[in-house]
């Protein structure tokens, strides 16, 4: 049976963000063909042999409902690759969702990396990567990825500020010339915030409730400032002290105290970096602002709080997403990015 992604491809290249929460992946001349939960379920036959039964949103279902020999898991924490061996597999299930013919032709790849990884996790991604079935791999900065996906002129000697809220951490970049000036990061984004929910339950209410419907609560009544309209949902989980099932209705205070460890740590980040901006850069960011991208960018009224915090503007990506796999996607497009932003092209594998 064809995959729902199958297509009649033009290219084989691909662009892939490889994110903690979410993979994108994105085709030559087709643009964003794949976007699925960065999740695989696999079944073990030993301690390192595995076989891989799901990938994606398939996978995701089967989390907290697997038997013994089966896990569901995410090989990706706090935007770092925990386990290189089943991120292998995962990006070779991905691909095969795309197309199944596309493993008679190895595809050149373009991936993003967190800003400021190691010289020894650049080449463990590369070789992953490469052991996934690419050809040849160019990595790209999140940060960098997100500005031109972003539509910011990272290449003309003006500076520009990208705050990208991923699912496993925070990237605050200033960028100017094709490169980041300065960058800093913090292990905190979607992931961390749905843990804080349900954390905050927990303690407040003694009821429990799944990572899954602490994030439904973020999406439906999340919010970072005060001024936001109250609004309420409800949800189901178990009350800890009879231990029986059952519903239970929070409020948007509720979610906004259970985010303001996070949220404010996000904002502080943010102060420190411009703090540390030179006063050149510091003036363009004045008439150019803030550009928020990444899913966590989407909680509601953040840029009203970082406005007040900084006095900046504070513009949201037109499709915060997506900024990084754009971003990858014009790269692909035209790998002379790369040289004209002084990036060294990765070698091709032997």
């Amino acid at each position: 049976m064809p995959s729902k992604y199958s297509l009649a491809l033009s290219s084989n290249d691909l662009a892939i963000d490889l994110g903690t929460t979410n993979t994108s992946v994105y085709v030559q001349g087709k643009g964003i063909v794949l976007h699925e939960p960065s999740v695989i379920a696999i079944s073990r036959n030993g301690r390192r042999d595995h076989k891989v039964l799901a990938v994606g949103n398939a996978a995701k279902q089967m989390i907290g409902r697997t038997p013994q020999k089966i896990s569901a898991v995410r090989p990706i924490r706090d935007g770092v690759i925990a386990d290189f061996e089943i991120v292998e597999s995962m990006l070779r299930g991905f691909i095969a969702l795309i197309d199944r013919r596309r493993g008679l032709v190895k595809p050149r790849v373009v991936m993003s990396i967190p800003t400021g990884i190691t010289p020894v996790e650049k080449r463990a991604v590369r070789e992953t990567a490469l052991s996934a079935g690419a050809r040849e791999v160019h990595l790209i900065e999140e940060s960098l990825a997100a500005a031109m996906g972003a539509g910011l002129p990272f290449i003309e000697p003006t500076g520009s500020m990208i705050v990208d809220i991923g699912g496993g951490r925070t990237e605050v970049s200033v960028i100017s010339l094709g490169g980041i000036v300065l960058s800093r990061s913090i292990r905190i984004g979607g992931d961390k915030m749905d843990e804080a929910i349900l954390q905050y339950i927990k303690r407040k209410y003694n009821f429990l409730i799944g990572s899954s419907a602490a994030e439904a609560i973020k999406l439906a009544i999340g919010n970072a400032h005060p001024s936001a309209s109250p609004q309420s949902f409800e949800i189901r989980g178990r009350d800890l002290v009879s231990g029986i099932p059952g519903t239970l209705t929070i409020d948007s205070s509720d979610v906004r105290g259970a985010l303001s460890e996070e949220i404010g740590a996000i904002v502080e980040m943010v102060r420190v970096t411009l703090e540390r901006t030179p006063p050149e850069l510091s003036a363009d960011l004045i008439e150019r602002g803030i550009v928020l991208t990444g899913g966590g960018a989407l909680l509601k009224d953040l840029n009203l709080l970082l406005v007040e915090a900084t006095g900046l503007p504070v513009i949201l990506a037109p499709d915060p997403f997506s900024t990084v796999i754009l971003g990858c996607g014009k790269v692909l497009d035209d790998l002379d990015i790369l040289r004209r932003i002084g990036y060294k092209p990765a070698p091709a594998s032997a």
